[in-house]
């Protein structure tokens, strides 16, 4: 480890464990007084930072990254603004048990280049609502806006006398600093917002780190699902800041007996079906040839930055380049994730074909993360719900907008999207306050009376059988 580098992360570490001590001498009302003026400027700077996020990194469109600001600032404001979290936050006098709040400490927070501002602004709330230190660490092509962010929510926040160095940035775009930080004995947590590569990362360096997995989100329209309805729900997830949010659909799926009426609806609502040279174009330019992976270069760009790229014609007014595809796995080399206004078409013979190209996808580098249906039979959106492998199942629900919450459904508004067991993580919930608390339980004496009355003297006679144990026991008041 080169010294200056261990040096520059020990007076971070520092700096950090100082805020932390103070920190945690504060009660609600002063947090909640500090969380509310960071909201605030966060809310008031919501399209100055979209504009700067969009122009530094080159990436989706500035008026959605205004609304991931809006998601960022108001609706997560909102969704922990009456939350506890200092003391006690609930005590239940039948059991005993009382919960007091504590915070971790100090949090290091990746953000990625597809959600810079708005991934800052969320994680600076939640880490501030808690009474933990927050160390920023964008994505070297975004350390500008994130810089900016961080400058804004600081003021607001030592203007209401929170702790200095609550928000610290760690920004020379050094990989040894990021591992340093990520590894230092006095990192309490990270929240790992990034590529499958830095989520490794966190979630080997000893630290305990909340991380995210890729999506790669089938989306299946069934036959009793309202087509056009279903058709412009995903046009306006899928074009959302140019199809930036993981979470965002990668592949329709319909039977047969739908698939001509779908895809008439999807021509005439401004997807283009591209022909067989134009989709090996359109690969050639999307996907990494020797990894098999996403082309940084094609994220977040517009339809018509993609066809330039590919060396294509497309008609004026194409939203979504859509390529018909036949299976799922390498040879297809769309059929993995795209964040790009680019998505897979699959026709299955039945009920049956479609599913079992939908749980394909799942494991095609979305396990875990989302999965979306349009239908109107219970049964049908059951069964679906049932195979797929996936934190979140939206229903008849635009996928961008339904997974990162609130603002169609009543999950959480996060921009850190656990993906539980199947995408390497901690969680497969919308990852909020309550994930950056440490709970302890004060339990009062309360006896087991089934357990006193009971002779468990019995227990040591070997020829009592389990049956008999338990049948006195549960009927022993």
């Amino acid at each position: 480890m080169d010294p200056a580098v261990q040096a520059r992360a020990d007076g971070i570490m520092s700096a950090a464990t100082m805020a932390a001590a103070v920190f945690s001498q504060y009660d609600q009302q002063q947090v909640d007084r500090i969380v509310e003026a960071v909201f605030r400027a966060a809310f008031a700077n919501r399209v100055k930072l979209a504009r700067m996020a969009h122009e530094e990194t080159g990436l989706g469109v500035w008026q959605d990254k205004v609304i991931k600001n809006v998601i960022a600032s108001q609706l997560v404001y909102e969704s922990i603004r009456g939350v506890p979290t200092v003391g006690v936050i609930s005590h239940d006098e039948a059991s005993g048990i009382s919960e007091i709040a504590e915070p971790l400490g100090p949090v290091f927070a990746v953000t990625p280049i597809t959600n810079p501002t708005s991934t800052a602004i969320f994680k600076i709330l939640i880490a501030l609502k808690t009474r933990n230190p927050i160390i920023i660490s964008p994505h070297r092509r975004s350390q500008r806006s994130v810089a900016e962010t961080a400058r804004i929510c600081t003021e607001a926040a030592l203007a209401a006398d929170a702790p200095e160095d609550c928000i610290q940035m760690a920004t020379d775009g050094s990989r040894e600093l990021t591992q340093c930080l990520m590894s230092h004995h006095g990192m309490a947590l990270i929240l790992a917002t990034g590529g499958t590569g830095l989520v490794t990362a966190a979630y080997s360096s000893g630290t305990p780190a909340i991380g995210v997995g890729p999506g790669n989100v089938p989306v299946l329209i069934d036959p009793s699902a309202n087509l056009a309805y279903a058709v412009s729900s995903i046009l306006a997830s899928k074009t959302f800041d140019n199809g930036t949010v993981c979470a965002s659909e990668q592949a329709i799926v319909v039977e047969q007996s739908i698939a001509g009426a779908v895809r008439a609806e999807m021509q005439r609502q401004g997807f283009f079906f591209l022909d067989c040279d134009q989709k090996a174009k359109v690969e050639g330019v999307a996907i990494d040839p020797k990894s098999g992976a996403m082309s940084p270069e094609i994220v977040g760009q517009s339809v018509e930055s993609v066809c330039r790229l590919a060396g294509i014609t497309v008609p004026q007014g194409t939203r979504v380049l859509v390529a018909d595809l036949a299976a799922v796995g390498p040879e297809e080399p769309l059929s993995g994730e795209v964040l790009a206004p680019i998505i897979a078409f699959y026709v299955g013979a039945d009920a049956n074909t479609t599913a079992k190209l939908c749980v394909d996808l799942n494991y095609r580098g979305g396990m875990g993360h989302t999965a979306s249906i349009y239908a109107n039979d219970e049964q049908r959106i059951a069964e679906f719900s049932g195979l797929m492998n996936a934190g979140r199942v939206v229903v008849n629900t635009p996928s961008t907008q339904g997974a990162v919450g609130s603002l169609l459904n009543t999950l959480a508004p996060s921009f850190t999207l656990g993906c539980g067991s199947g995408g390497k993580n901690i969680t497969t919930e919308n990852v909020t306050a309550r994930h950056l608390l440490n709970i302890k339980r004060v339990c009062r004496k309360r006896p087991n009376e089934k357990w006193h009355s009971f002779d468990t003297s019995r227990y040591l006679d070997p020829a009592e059988t389990v049956d008999g144990l338990l049948a006195d026991y549960h009927s022993d008041h």
